[in-house]
């Protein structure tokens, strides 16, 4: 404990008297003695000296006592506190009412009886403390209050009796013209909360008549948009049409895009950028709209226009900022790297400071520096990439090893799986992973070596069955086999296209060229890639259907046209004779 005067020093001077009556210099004017008497100094130091022992209800009743002998605003405010800290809602409430009937204009003490009896869930009874503390604020100050009562009785569970007596406690500014459009906002917060949406929209309807320039009932106009309420968006539109506040153009937007109006939503930003220029975020929305619609050249002006502000000096260091200019920066990448202009997008790459994106930066400049032809130098900037979360060391793997397939690079691929698997023994996606790359790199008995290693400890593994069944039927070997595990990953996942493409294979091997056929057109038709292209175009060549093959095969290179089952497939039949 304190020694008395070191106590008396930090907590009685503190709270009773101001510094200027303690200031050094002697010019200063007589200073206004407080009304500290014996008793009064007694009470309060008995007071602060029970709470500091634990004893908040010995202190909270010398506090009180001594706040209302000296009419003290701040001694009101410490028994409160008191008694808050003790959970003592009765009694905090007794301190705030006193505190308000000492002064009837205190905001302050006005705001403690309401959210006391909030806390209380007495409900009912807070009418007039709201109505009394919006009363004591200056006009100016009130609206912004007014929008601010929501808030408060977010937690109570009595939405309809929370309308109620709202709407009794703002009667007099639905009244002012000042006050009326924020107070009929309000109660259509309330009312919408209160599942009451037609009440809500009438409120709004209410407030923007009141004023029709006025943002708040737009706001919960806003909030009410949807196909079955066309009215809030006729209010909202009407608001635009003047000179609106961009930031409720900029709202009205985000609905838009929430509800993928998309074409709408870039109207709007062309109408923002050309009302304010020096609007960041619309510059952003715009270009990212742009790019969406497949008009790079538009949206790469939109967000060169965009980076100078959100780099500006108001802007720097804010997150949104932060957010938006690693969003431009990755679409300016992507924009340059479709006009093939590939050192210019790892620039606009190297540009993005976010940690949240290292790991997706880093792996898309790894794709484009192996574009490029420098495999090991994307491989270094995968590994480099720091690693934020849990599965980010699993996440690079990954990426390495769909950079390494991607670019035919199968051993690499093995042997990175390898290493993983001395640290993650039992991981059964580098596992099967390892097992389709020893297929690859000609490694087939360890193939299904693996493969039967995860069917083993994973018996629902479906991707195993038919990876195992898939290369038997591929090699002709053991097609009953083959047969068997087809049919097992088909139970275990019933009408998957890409399993039917597998039973299809084995049927073709096995000489049943007619059912083979119709699998094919049964998978090709419910999920359209290049594997199953290949396989039906195969199949249709070998069955005398050339002109069908050549067409499915096209459709197959509009898919993916780098696919190597497909180029494969139709280079070596082409050059049969």
């Amino acid at each position: 404990m304190l020694p008395i005067k070191q106590f008396l020093t930090h907590t009685l001077l503190a709270a009773l008297f101001s510094s200027s009556a303690f200031a050094a210099d002697t010019k200063a004017p007589e200073p206004n003695n407080s009304r500290l008497d014996a008793p009064l100094f007694f009470e309060f130091l008995v007071g602060e000296l029970n709470a500091k022992a634990g004893n908040n209800a010995g202190a909270f009743a010398y506090m009180l006592n001594a706040a209302r002998r000296s009419q003290s605003p701040q001694l009101y405010e410490r028994a409160i506190d008191l008694a808050l800290q003790d959970r003592e809602g009765q009694a905090a409430l007794e301190a705030a009412q006193s505190w308000s009937k000492a002064f009837p204009n205190s905001q302050e003490a006005h705001r403690y009886v309401f959210q006391i009896l909030i806390g209380l869930n007495r409900i009912a009874d807070t009418s007039d403390p709201l109505k009394r503390m919006l009363a004591s604020l200056p006009v100016t100050d009130r609206v912004a209050a007014i929008s601010q009562v929501p808030r408060y009785f977010v937690r109570s569970s009595e939405k309809k009796l929370v309308v109620k007596v709202v709407e009794q406690a703002l009667a007099p500014d639905l009244a002012a013209r000042a006050t009326s459009a924020a107070a009929w906002a309000t109660i259509g917060v309330l009312r919408l909360a209160a599942s009451d949406p037609a009440g809500a929209l009438e409120a709004a309807q209410s407030g923007a008549q009141a004023d029709p320039r006025a943002q708040e009932p737009v706001v919960l106009a806003i909030a009410l948009m949807n196909p079955k309420t066309p009215e809030a968006e006729a209010l909202v539109r009407k608001y635009l049409l003047g000179k609106p506040a961009p930031e409720m153009r900029m709202a009205y937007t985000r609905t838009l895009l929430i509800t993928q109006r998309y074409p709408e939503a870039s109207a709007q930003m062309i109408l923002l950028t050309q009302e304010k220029p020096d609007f960041p975020e619309a510059w952003l929305i715009r270009g990212s709209l742009e790019f969406e619609a497949k008009a790079p050249a538009q949206a790469e002006i939109s967000l060169k226009n965009y980076v100078p502000l959100a780099t500006s000096p108001s802007a720097a260091k804010n997150p949104a900022s932060e957010r938006g200019l690693a969003q431009a920066y990755w679409l300016l990448a992507q924009i340059a790297e479709l006009g093939q202009n590939l050192d210019g997008a790892l620039s606009y790459l190297a540009l993005i400071e976010s940690e949240q994106d290292a790991m997706r930066v880093q792996t898309h400049k790894a794709m484009i520096l192996a574009r490029q032809g420098k495999v090991d130098a994307a491989r270094a900037a995968i590994r480099a990439t720091p690693e934020l979360h849990n599965e980010d060391v699993r996440t690079k793997i990954n990426t390495e090893i769909a950079l390494l397939r991607e670019f035919k690079q199968y051993r690499a691929a093995y042997d990175v799986l390898t290493e993983a698997l001395t640290r993650q023994p039992q991981e059964t996606d580098f596992l099967y992973e390892k097992a389709l790359m020893a297929e690859k790199i000609g490694k087939t008995d360890e193939m299904e070596q693996l493969l039967r290693q995860i069917i083993a400890a994973k018996p629902d593994h479906f991707q195993s069955y038919n990876a195992l069944g898939y290369s038997l039927a591929d090699r002709g070997l053991r097609l009953p086999e083959a047969r068997t595990l087809i049919a097992k990953a088909l139970e275990l996942l019933p009408n998957d296209p890409d399993l039917i493409d597998s039973l299809a294979w084995l049927e073709y091997r096995s000489g049943n060229t007619a059912e083979a056929l119709r699998l094919l057109e049964v998978a090709f038709k419910a999920r359209p890639n290049a594997d199953i292209a290949a396989h039906l175009g195969e199949v249709q060549w070998k069955s005398g259907q050339r002109d069908a093959a050549n067409a499915t095969w096209q459709e197959g290179l509009k898919i993916s046209p780098k696919n190597e089952t497909l180029l494969e497939t139709m280079n070596r039949l082409r050059t049969q004779p």
